[in-house]
């Protein structure tokens, strides 16, 4: 685990904000209502406090009307070939858009390689799912779910592609809806505007109203043990602030003023099942799309918003508790010393610099899970504006 700094940690916040800046990381000092390029008069941001602006693509930009279809086409089964299941049946919004699984069931009960990871704030990542560099939009990344063979998950081919469109053709409200998303269209019920209003939708799923937002602002106060966990995260002790050191607490981060983005990759030490820093496979990080032996057991740092409710953790689920994970990271990796996945990940030949061994008392890791548990945004998972609208 790792991240950024803000009050009472003044000399690391520079120190990091320096270092994003360089890497697209900054961030508005502000609550940002105003409009901004690619949207219409429909759309305000509302940005929380210290969250820059959302770049937009040029071809989707943001409208209310397009919002509102995304979040009805999110959360309707009709969306997959045999109209079992939609992108919410993976993504529960009182678990932060995740499923409280290691790994995800698909619509015909193939289960996924990876967990199911957390939608919101996913206008500022610069790349999408957990090994993927290719993938660079949610536009892009929507076709994966969508189309997917290996695994299956919405299930949605060429022989029934056509059926599964007919569905909203014959539905005059969804043909109304289209209509207003994507105006002056003749054949507005298509894939791809279904795909771009998903991406609209999950775009403008913000989430900055924790606890810690509101500490910021001078609206709440932490605990004790909580600002005790606080200064522990943002200082080089725990050093979790090097790798969630964003206002989005990534460290992969674009927005609307980036000028240049970095998209690193991390090995933590999770496996090493052949003493030689293998990860058991399909579960190999980027290593599965280049075959680069240094990018063996790459992911993605996930964002640590609503961490405490997305449980189990790591790409494979791996880890079922906070404290597991902060037990990992401070032994600076994992050992596994029995089983097809034995290996002491420690001594993981590709593992990042960036973990060690760091030497914490329990007290201090109690402290820095229940800062960690500031991070929940109880807007996010109960919000009727991303909520289930058949519901």
């Amino acid at each position: 685990m790792k991240r950024s700094p803000f009050p009472g940690a003044f000399a690391a916040a520079t120190l990091v904000s320096l270092v994003l800046a360089g890497c697209g990381g900054g961030g508005t000092s502000t609550t940002d209502t105003s409009q901004s390029v690619n949207t219409d008069s429909s759309w305000s941001w509302n940005l929380p406090v210290n969250f820059a602006t959302p770049a937009i693509p040029d071809d989707n930009p943001m409208s209310e009307e397009k919002f509102q279809l995304g979040r009805r086409l999110f959360h309707d089964t009709r969306l997959s070939g045999n109209g079992t299941q939609s992108c919410a049946s993976c993504h529960f919004q009182n678990l932060a858009f995740t499923d409280g699984k290691a790994v995800s069931t698909g619509s015909t009960g193939e289960l996924t390689a990876r967990s199911a990871m957390p939608i919101a704030n996913s206008a500022y990542h610069p790349t999408l799912t957990w090994a993927n560099s290719t993938l660079t939009s949610l536009e892009k990344q929507m076709e994966t779910p969508l189309y997917g063979t290996n695994p299956v998950e919405l299930g949605i081919n060429e022989s029934n592609k056509a059926g599964v469109l007919k569905r909203f053709q014959d539905d005059a409200d969804y043909v109304a809806r289209f209509g207003r998303a994507f105006p002056g269209e003749s054949a507005p019920v298509s894939f791809t505007n279904i795909i771009k209003a998903i991406a609209t939708f999950e775009r403008g799923m913000l989430s900055g109203d924790s606890k810690y937002d509101r500490y910021q602002k001078g609206q709440a106060s932490l605990s004790d043990t909580e600002e005790r966990g606080r200064n522990l995260f943002f200082t080089e002790k725990a050093e979790c602030f090097h790798c969630h050191g964003s206002f989005n607490f990534n460290d992969q981060l674009k927005h609307a003023g980036s000028r240049l983005v970095e998209t690193p990759f991390h090995n933590t030490g999770l496996y090493n099942i052949d003493g030689k820093g293998g990860f058991p496979a399909p579960n190999r990080g980027i290593f599965e799309l280049n075959g680069k032996a240094g990018d063996m057991g790459a992911f993605r740092a996930q964002s640590l918003r609503n961490v405490a409710v997305t449980a189990p953790y790591m790409h494979d689920g791996s880890i079922a508790t906070l404290e597991e994970v902060l037990d990992f990271y401070a032994a600076g990796g994992r050992n596994i010393t029995s089983g097809a996945h034995a290996g002491d990940g420690r001594a993981n030949p590709y593992k990042s610099d960036l973990i060690s061994r760091i030497d914490l008392s329990a007290q201090e890791k109690a402290d820095l899970v229940a800062f960690l548990k500031t991070l929940t945004d109880e807007t996010l998972l109960t919000s009727s504006r991303f909520s289930n609208p058949f519901k």
